[in-house]
């Protein structure tokens, strides 16, 4: 399936991009080249947006962490040596969002977006320069490969941080960046905890804590 190429509109109304995403989804899903060859020119800041989504919603849809993590790991390097266009590989890109997931995830998108378009702008253009991209990109790979890790409860700190860098390079507003920046602290220690956790209590006692904390969502 192809999507039509969605026309140029302003960064203050992605809500509506996937709105339209979510319309042209509903039945059959998509992939992610689908997704950047309708909304490929909206460049690095865009693909960070969707290839954190399905971990950083509220209830994430599991079994895309790693899979995206692992994308994130190969967008941040091309961040890192300057390459103006993303490229990931066919085998990436063909990975699938079923149509359930899909509409979570861009339903979730669509609102979150809705709300605070209002509140983004350009700002902090310095953060933008050549030398703090490179420190963008640094914390995109530590986020990402955080990410990776098959850790009980923890992929969500680091995928709102990557959701958070994304939202800030397509707005070019360096608060969001910087509230990004204090998410990925949040991660780091949670991850210290997380690994303190499995030295005292082995995988075994993450897994308890993973379904007392599901019992809790669900009631």
């Amino acid at each position: 399936m192809r999507f039509p190429k969605l026309a140029p509109v302003s960064t203050h109304f992605l809500s509506r991009d996937l709105a339209e995403l979510r319309n042209q989804t509903a039945t059959t899903g998509f992939s992610l080249g689908e997704v950047v060859g309708a909304f490929g020119d909206r460049g690095y800041g865009l693909l960070l947006v969707i290839l954190a989504l399905p971990s950083a919603m509220p209830l994430p849809a599991p079994g895309y962490s790693t899979p995206f993590g692992i994308a994130l790991l190969l967008v941040g390097a091309q961040m890192l040596a300057g390459k103006r266009v993303p490229w990931l590989p066919q085998r990436v890109l063909r990975r699938r969002v079923t149509p359930k997931t899909g509409d979570r995830m861009l339903g979730y998108g669509m609102r979150f977006f809705g709300k605070v378009e209002h509140l983004v702008s350009p700002r902090l253009p310095w953060l933008f320069k050549r030398g703090w991209l490179s420190f963008i990109s640094l914390l995109l790979l530590a986020m990402a490969a955080l990410m990776t890790l098959p850790i009980p409860l923890t992929n969500t700190v680091p995928a709102i941080a990557v959701f958070l860098l994304g939202i800030g390079l397509v707005e070019k507003d360096g608060f969001v960046v910087l509230a990004a920046c204090v998410a990925a602290a949040a991660a780091a220690l949670l991850y210290a905890l997380a690994f303190w956790a499995i030295f005292h209590f082995g995988l075994q006692g993450m897994e308890e804590v993973k379904e007392v904390v599901r019992e809790y969502l669900r009631g």
